[in-house]
């Protein structure tokens, strides 16, 4: 009977993911280190594991140029071959092609594919091997993918019992020439879908026979109740050579051993011990691996959409809970109190656990990176030593999504402007490959990301020149301009520095990106460049963007929030401390000047009618500067759940979003990013 395998096409897809990474990094593990032995056992075993995955889904365009490819990395392995640079471009080649086929799979438009260009290279560097290799691999040969296990007493034939329905069909089965056999199936203990993997050796069990019993059950298998191995009885009019082959091609399945017995050694009984045994193995929920007291420690894979689900329930619960707040202080009610205590507590447990879950290392995002830095780095001529660091680091989710475009470009911008060419490097005195650096660390409630390089550094005059040449400025304003201000140039719109336009760079589509994509994730970008030794971009993000503590305060009976790390303090000062510079309202705040900005005037709302005597001020930073924000009243922090105001409203100056507060109204974030 033909199975739908339809129902574990994400499971696929999600494994051979994982499996596309992981090749991804070791090939360039291998290039770098062409006599990596232990590279070149993940890479066999990472194509191997694909291979057998596309042949069980029925992608089969996917799983043959996989087989070639595995012929070349299995020659490798035998020494046949050597990793040179053509062998290794050909398989980067097939992992394109192969990571092509998957993206299209995934898009619903099928596995098709005509590999006939890459088969064709594939079988010509296997058929450059040396006459004798050349010869022996002219002679045909039944290879089979791992050895099949040599045939084993299995002592747990003797655990099977079987009731009077299933002697009788192997009665039936034996007295028309089939024979029985017992076969134990081991499931990798890392395996994360081991019920899934169970159903595809049953599948690939009943091509050549019939499966008559398991143990455990098959319910129980398919429950996941079960510790990983399981035993099956099965009938067949032929050998297992081939069932054999075929199981092996399953990733994470081994047959541990097989035995062709009598119906005699199989005797009818009215109780399963072998069922007790396999229920005894699930205690009080934890499944264990047959060892006392030892638990496989056990993940579930859960779609996005249902954490960003939790997330918002999360943050209605903290909404609601800062109504209840309220209540309860209005009408000071102790036993509400008290309540309000319990519920803040286990709010904010629940709000850790759900920020813990969403949180995923940078790695995600870093690991696409070495593949585009060999790539670009060939494609300019420039040798480069790329580093990672801080990999393990995590950040929300959302946070994640959306990171990766803005490092594309400064990376893409540290290989095309910042690395010399190997001649002009030798000139100055530097090493001939340049080095590129990204590192990720925590600090406090951000994150910080780095793309550093050892080039050219950044010329201001030249970033002066081109922007004059380009209107942006006018030369008398070139001539004012400070570093802060020079360097600012770089984020304009359209702006570049390269002399000519190539697929690289030229454009003036890069830094601005970088600039707005990052504004967007609440976060900033700094520069730190020395001329003739190198730059360095600092992004600083936020761990997380739904729920965040704010400073809650009023203008004109409006009530507005502002993020808690736009922050540095408040302070309250009287009219006669205000002074004018530059037609500029300032206070000087312990040794420093502050440029002040009435709140009102910056929102556009209507004045006071009557100035007050005594004023609030916010003073807030974005990056090295500082401003002083005049409010009316401080109304004090609080926890808040940031909502989008649509695309409506998107893009507003000084807006970064809503909340709804307490008392049910609708209260707006300031953006002190772009009020800067």
């Amino acid at each position: 009977m033909k199975m739908d395998m339809s129902q574990y096409l994400d499971v696929f897809l999600e494994e051979s993911k994982e499996h596309l990474e992981n090749l991804n990094q070791k090939l360039l593990e291998l290039e770098k280190n062409p006599d990596n032995g232990s590279s070149l056992n993940e890479i066999f075993r990472s194509a191997h594991t694909l291979k057998g995955m596309s042949s069980t889904m029925g992608f089969e365009d996917l799983a043959d140029l996989t087989h070639h490819m595995e012929d070349i990395l299995s020659d490798l392995k035998e020494g046949l071959l050597t990793a040179s640079p053509y062998v290794v471009d050909a398989l980067f080649k097939s992992f394109d092609r192969i990571q092509s086929i998957v993206e299209n799979i995934e898009n619903g438009h099928g596995g098709e594919s005509d590999n006939r260009d890459l088969i064709e290279v594939l079988d010509g560097i296997k058929s450059g091997l040396g006459a004798q290799e050349a010869a022996a691999a002219a002679e045909p040969q039944l290879v089979l993918e791992s050895p099949p296990p040599r045939e084993a007493a299995l002592s747990s034939v003797n655990g099977i019992d079987i009731n009077e329905y299933e002697h009788s069909i192997l009665q039936v089965a034996e007295n028309s020439g089939m024979k029985i056999y017992a076969m134990k199936i081991e499931i990798d203990r890392d395996c994360l879908m081991k019920s899934v993997r169970a159903y595809m050796v049953f599948r690939a069990l009943e091509e050549d026979g019939e499966v008559v019993k398991s143990v455990p059950s098959a319910q129980d298998i398919d429950d996941g109740k079960f510790d990983g191995n399981f035993t099956v009885l099965l009938v067949s009019k032929n050998g297992l050579d081939e069932t054999i082959k075929r199981l092996n091609n399953i990733s994470e399945i081994s047959v541990a051993g097989y035995e062709a017995i009598a119906l005699t050694q199989l005797a009818p009984r009215e109780t399963s011990a072998a069922k007790t045994e396999a229920e005894n193995l699930v205690l009080d929920g934890d499944v264990k691996d047959g060892k006392k007291g030892a638990k496989i420690k056990q993940t579930v894979r859960v779609d996005i959409e249902r954490l960003d689900n939790l997330m918002n329930l999360v943050g209605e619960l903290v909404m609601h809970k800062g109504r209840l707040e309220q209540i309860a202080a209005n009408r000071k009610i102790i036993e509400l109190n008290e309540a309000m205590e319990q519920i803040d507590r286990i709010s904010t447990d629940l709000q850790s656990v759900v920020m813990k879950v969403r949180m995923v290392p940078v790695e995600q995002v870093f690991n696409r990176f070495p593949r585009m830095v060999r790539d670009l780095s060939k494609e300019l001529n420039k040798e480069v030593d790329f580093i990672i660091e801080g990999k393990e680091t995590e950040l929300d989710r959302t946070v994640i999504d959306e990171i990766g475009d803005p490092l594309i470009h400064l990376l893409r911008n540290a290989i095309d402007h910042g690395i010399e060419p190997t001649a002009e490097r030798l000139v100055k005195g530097k090493p001939a490959k340049g080095t590129v650096l990204l590192r990720a660390r925590h600090e406090g409630n951000n994150v910080y990301i780095e793309v550093e390089d050892d080039g050219g550094g950044i010329n201001t005059e030249r970033v002066l020149q081109k922007a004059v040449e380009k209107g942006l400025i006018d030369t008398k304003q070139a001539e004012l301009m400070g570093w802060d201000e020079t360097i600012g140039l770089l984020f304009y719109p359209g702006f570049s520095t390269a002399g000519t336009v190539t697929d690289v760079s030229g454009r003036g589509v890069g830094l601005d990106v970088v600039k707005s994509k990052i504004e967007a994730l609440s976060g900033e970008i700094f520069v730190e460049a020395r001329p003739g030794l190198g730059t360095r971009f600092r992004i600083k993000l936020p761990l997380t963007l739904a729920i965040i503590q704010a400073l809650m305060i009023a203008v004109q009976n409006e009530v507005y929030a502002i993020p808690l790390s736009a922050v540095d303090e408040t302070t309250m000062i009287s009219s006669q401390e205000i002074k004018m510079m530059q037609k500029q309202e300032v206070i000087q705040l312990r040794g420093t000047v502050l440029p002040l900005y009435r709140l009102t005037g910056l929102l556009g709302l209507p004045d006071p009618e009557q100035e007050n005597e005594s004023m609030y001020v916010v003073v807030v930073r974005k990056g090295d500067r500082q401003i002083g924000l005049v409010v009316d009243t401080l109304i004090g922090q609080q926890e808040i759940v940031i909502k989008s105001l649509g695309r409506l409203f998107l893009g507003i100056p000084g807006i970064a979003g809503a909340i709804v507060a307490g008392d049910g109204n609708v209260r707006l974030i300031l953006d002190i990013s772009t009020l800067f």
